[in-house]
C-alpha cells in the first residue's frame, strides 16, 4: 500500500499525472519544474522509502509508494520520469512501458543501443511515449539555432567541436568511476557532448574514431573522438573526469561560426560573421527553466500523439555511437556480461 499525506494547501495536478522515479538532485529540478508549470507531482518512489517520504513531504506530494512496482501498476499514472541511475534504467523502463506509461528517462537513456532499441519497439507497439530527458533537444536556445541554421544564412556546416571536463576526486566508489554503476565519461559527459555534434550535423556520422583512457576501475577517464558523417561534415569531441575544461560547443559554418559555452542547458550563443568578424549574440529562453521546458515539451507529444520534438531517433543515433565506441574499447559493464 502507498501512504497518501493532506496536500489540500498545494492542490492536486490538473490533467497529466507525474510520478517520479527517484529522489535526487534531478528529482528536485523535475519537481521545481512542474511547479513552473502551475502543476505538482502525483507520486513519487524511491528504493529507500523514507527518502520519498521527506521528498514528498518537502513538494507537498500525495502519493510515495513502498515498492518501486506499485509506480508501474498505479491506473493514475499518466508519465514516469525516471531519474534513477541509468544501469537501472532498462529494467524500471519495461516494466512501465508494459503497464502503459509514457516515459521520460534521465541521460543516457540506457546502457547500450540494444536495451534502447528494445524499448523503443515496445513503447511504438503500445502507441506510448518514450523520450530521453536531454536538455539539448529542449533549450529554445537550440531550437532557434537549428531554424538559424536551417535558413542557410551560414551556409553549410562544416565542422563542429566540443568540450566536457570535469574534475572528479579519485574516488573510485562513487558513480562516476565505479563500474556497477555503470560510471565513465562516456555515459556521463559525453551523451551531452555527442547530442550537440548530432543535432547540428544533417546524417548520423558513419566514421568514428578515438581514443581512450581507462580509469583504475577500467571505466572510460578520457577520450576523445572524431566523427564523420556521408555529407562531409565532420566533429571532435574531447572528454575527461580528472581535468575541468569548459563545456563549450563550437559550430563552424561556410559563412560564420556559432560559439556556445555551458552548452547542455545554454541560453546565448555567439555568432560571428566569417567574412567581417561582426559578432551578434543570440539569447533564448533561460538556463534556470530547463527542466520547465522539458516537461513541456514532453506533455505536448502525449497530448498532441506528435513526438516528433522529443528527438528520440537522435538519442537512438547517439547511442549507437557510444555503444560502438564502447564495444571498440572493450567497456562492457556487469548487466552486458
Amino acid at each position: 500500500m502507498s501512504k497518501d499525506f493532506d496536500t489540500s494547501a498545494v492542490g492536486m495536478p490538473e490533467g497529466l499525472n507525474w510520478a517520479v522515479l527517484g529522489t535526487g538532485v534531478i528529482a528536485n529540478e523535475m519537481a521545481a519544474g512542474l511547479q513552473q508549470m502551475g502543476k505538482s507531482l502525483y507520486a513519487v518512489g524511491n528504493r529507500t522509502y523514507s527518502k520519498a517520504v521527506a521528498f514528498a513531504q518537502k513538494y507537498g506530494i500525495k502519493k510515495v509508494y513502498n515498492t518501486i512496482d506499485e509506480m508501474f501498476t498505479d491506473e493514475k499514472v499518466d508519465i514516469i520520469y525516471i531519474t534513477s541511475p541509468h544501469n537501472t534504467h532498462y529494467a524500471f523502463m519495461k516494466k512501465a512501458l508494459e503497464n502503459g506509461k509514457h516515459l521520460l528517462v534521465e541521460k543516457s537513456i540506457t546502457l547500450n543501443s540494444g536495451e534502447l532499441e528494445e524499448m523503443a519497439a515496445l513503447a511504438a507497439g503500445k502507441n506510448l511515449v518514450l523520450a530521453e530527458a536531454m536538455t539539448i533537444w529542449h533549450m529554445p536556445l537550440y531550437k532557434e539555432l537549428w531554424r538559424i541554421v536551417g535558413s542557410g544564412e551560414l551556409g553549410r556546416v562544416q565542422m563542429i567541436t566540443v568540450n566536457f571536463g570535469s574534475f572528479k576526486e579519485y574516488n573510485m566508489e562513487n558513480r562516476f568511476f565505479n563500474r556497477n554503476l555503470a560510471g565513465g565519461a562516456m555515459l556521463d559527459i559525453g551523451v551531452y557532448a555527442l547530442s550537440i555534434v548530432r543535432s547540428f550535423m544533417e546524417e548520423q556520422p558513419d566514421r568514428v574514431v578515438s581514443q581512450w583512457l581507462p580509469a583504475p576501475t577500467g571505466v572510460d577517464e578520457q577520450a576523445t573522438i572524431l566523427l564523420q558523417n556521408c555529407r562531409g561534415q565532420m566533429a571532435t569531441v574531447a572528454l575527461t573526469m580528472h581535468s575541468k575544461q569548459p563545456k563549450r560547443a563550437m559550430i563552424s559554418c561556410e559563412k560564420g561560426y556559432i560559439e556556445i559555452m555551458e552548452y547542455p542547458r545554454a541560453d546565448k550563443a555567439v555568432i560571428t560573421d566569417a567574412a567581417t568578424g561582426e559578432r551578434r549574440e543570440i539569447s533564448a529562453g533561460e538556463t534556470a527553466k530547463a527542466l520547465f521546458y522539458e516537461l513541456t515539451d514532453m506533455e505536448k507529444a502525449v497530448t498532441s500523439g506528435d513526438a516528433s520534438h522529443m528527438k528520440l531517433g537522435f538519442s537512438r543515433d547517439v547511442m549507437d555511437i557510444m555503444t560502438s565506441l564502447r564495444n571498440e574499447w572493450g567497456l562492457r559493464y556487469p548487466e552486458e556480461e
